[in-house]
């Protein structure tokens, strides 16, 4: 009989890892499904994601973050929030920017937010409540960390790839080793049932031989 390893406790750990990557995984295809195919002009529950694309508002957030925005009524808000709007005018027209609010005019057709990126020096356009999408309400950096690594593609394979390759080796030599297993327990079942019918034909040879000894006594 060979020696088996218990290895349940690296089994456990390994499966621990497994749920985590399938729910990062999960968090992952989510967040890139809602942008990509939403377009983001429509939000879920009042919430839209969005993935900074620039460097506008280092050092609070950087190119890559992924960031949760919420919809908020205008007259709520404040200077210093950060809001993500639908540029309108000059070589903001058409782009979806996310930067700080410096100044709130209160006009007769309603509120006109001034806006600026933290690491810009000039203003942005002015913009009205219409183009705000809503505001900064938080940041995700597990989601952010895996966005960055998705696009740097040593990470990526060091992080997703070879885990994911490891795990998958680990499954299938958990499989081969159940199948051995199972096949070591019915080669002892064949080896119990070949030991039995062996005692059955003892017995069936010692009953042949005491049958000839009674015909023999018979005979004489």
């Amino acid at each position: 009989m060979k020696k088996k390893i218990n290895l349940k406790p690296l089994e456990t750990i390994f499966t621990i890892i497994k749920v985590i990557c399938l729910i990062f995984l999960i968090l992952l295809i989510a967040v890139l499904a809602l942008q990509r195919f939403s377009n983001n002009e429509k939000a879920i529950g009042g919430f839209r994601v969005f993935n900074v694309a620039t460097g506008s508002m280092i050092p609070k957030y950087q190119v890559g973050d992924v960031l949760i925005v919420k919809e908020q009524d205008p007259n709520t808000l404040e200077v210093g929030d950060d809001v993500t709007y639908l540029g309108e005018h000059g070589t903001f027209a058409g782009r979806v920017v996310t930067h700080q609010i410096i100044e709130i005019e209160e006009t007769v057709g309603g509120r006109v937010f001034h806006t600026k990126g933290i690491a810009n020096e000039a203003e942005d356009p002015t913009i009205t409540g219409d183009q705000i999408y809503g505001k900064v309400i938080y940041k995700c950096l597990v989601i952010s960390l895996l966005t960055k690594l998705m696009n740097n593609m040593t990470a990526f394979y060091i992080v997703f790839v070879v885990p994911f390759a490891i795990l998958i080796f680990l499954q299938i030599k958990e499989s081969r080793d159940d199948r051995e297993e199972s096949e070591e327990e019915l080669d002892e079942d064949d080896e119990d049932e070949d030991s039995e019918d062996d005692d059955e034909y003892e017995d069936d040879d010692d009953e042949d031989s005491e049958d000839d000894e009674e015909d023999d006594e018979e005979e004489e």
